[in-house]
């Protein structure tokens, strides 16, 4: 189904009313079948569906004004709004509850509707999660996934940035309006996303970063997709959100486990606790999603990108790297370990920062990234 422009403009004044949110405008819908005739009820009418005096009056003067922006930014190519009701609008996103009436999408329709896999987590990530968010993207994405997100910095970003190396698609769900990129330091990933996937918004061209948004943009996220990782987070955290609207929509929950030593493994090792599936490797979600979808399994896991260098280097920087683990470790403990003096031990790191084998984290120490 597809809309006159005439019949989206009262889709888009209709969301425009203060007070009509998602449930209010499926309630409307329910009763008055389209937007359309909501607009020729009487007070009395509209109130006894339970709007509430302001909400009544503004519908019964629309300010045709409000919709101009969406009017512009639609005539173009690449800009897309789709309802509720329109065949493009996705699948399991329609099926969740409160679903957007109204969806605003930069780049393409039709990916909306591939199998999705939500990834998030922090936006302050350690160096391995960032660098495990890269991995997992880029093997999921190779398989055949497309990488929902959010396009936050950190984990969101390092996500997008995965599935896009691996020739994949990827899709950026956002809580301001389409006619921003924000953080705005994502100008040239969201270009790249644009290309072979889309950015999404329920919010009407013109809506700032309001931080009550993000938070509702991230039951879309979710809802989108078969399942949602969640790579590194902390306990109180909006990857958290996620993951519980994920198992409200009864979609799979992933968490990948962490150092016990790190805070930002607790939001997974607390969803690993309460039923999530814990994931080592790639495949471990391919296999619970196949059934679902036609994605094919890989043999590839996540990989170590420096093996190569630890069977070609000498034997005390293997050492180094098998006494440090995968906890955040100082100088003083690896000397301690090892038997190797501070000054050799100081000079090793700093090669092997060098090579991205091992990278700086909070409190002087350093970590080993897979």
């Amino acid at each position: 189904m597809t809309h006159s422009s005439d019949d989206l403009d009262y889709w888009l004044l209709l969301q425009q009313i203060p007070g009509i949110g998602p449930i209010n405008f499926a309630r409307l819908l329910d009763e008055y079948g389209q937007p359309r005739s909501v607009f020729y009820q009487s007070a009395a009418q509209l109130k006894s569906v339970g709007l509430k005096t302001a909400t009544v009056e503004a519908v019964l003067n629309p300010d045709w004004g409000s919709i101009d922006a969406d009017r512009r930014w639609r005539d173009h190519d690449l800009h897309h709004i789709i309802t509720i009701n329109d065949d493009d609008y996705p699948r399991l996103l329609r099926e969740s509850a409160a679903a957007p009436p109204i969806l605003y999408i930069l780049g393409s329709k039709e990916v909306l509707n591939q199998p999705q896999l939500a990834m998030v987590g922090s936006r302050n990530p350690t160096p391995v999660g960032n660098q495990t968010a890269l991995e997992f993207a880029r093997h999921l994405a190779a398989a055949g996934l497309t990488i929902t997100s959010g396009m936050a910095i950190g984990i969101d970003g390092a996500c997008h940035r995965g599935a896009l190396d691996a020739g994949g698609s990827t899709i950026a769900v956002t809580g301001t309006g389409l006619d921003r990129i924000y953080p705005a330091r994502h100008q040239q990933l969201a270009y790249e996303i644009v290309e072979t996937g889309a950015i999404v918004s329920e919010f009407p061209i013109g809506t700032p970063p309001r931080a009550e948004n993000f938070p509702r943009r991230n039951r879309i996220i979710s809802a989108l997709s078969l399942g949602t990782l969640v790579v590194e987070a902390a306990l109180r955290s909006g990857s958290l959100i996620t993951a519980r609207h994920a198992l409200e929509q009864g979609r799979e929950v992933f968490a990948i486990p962490s150092s016990i030593h790190n805070p930002l493994g607790r939001g997974c090792h607390h969803l690993i606790r309460q039923g999530a599936q814990l994931v080592e490797t790639a495949n471990d979600i391919i296999s619970t999603l196949l059934p679902q979808c036609e994605i094919a399994p890989q043999e590839s896991q996540v990989t170590d990108k420096y093996n190569n260098y630890q069977q070609t280097g000498s034997e005390d920087y293997q050492l180094i790297l098998q006494e440090m683990g995968y906890s955040p470790t100082t100088v003083n403990n690896l000397v301690e370990r090892s038997g190797l003096t501070a000054e050799e031990v100081s000079s090793m790191m700093l090669i092997l920062e060098l090579q991205g084998a091992v990278a700086t984290s909070p409190g002087g120490c350093y970590i080993r990234v897979k």
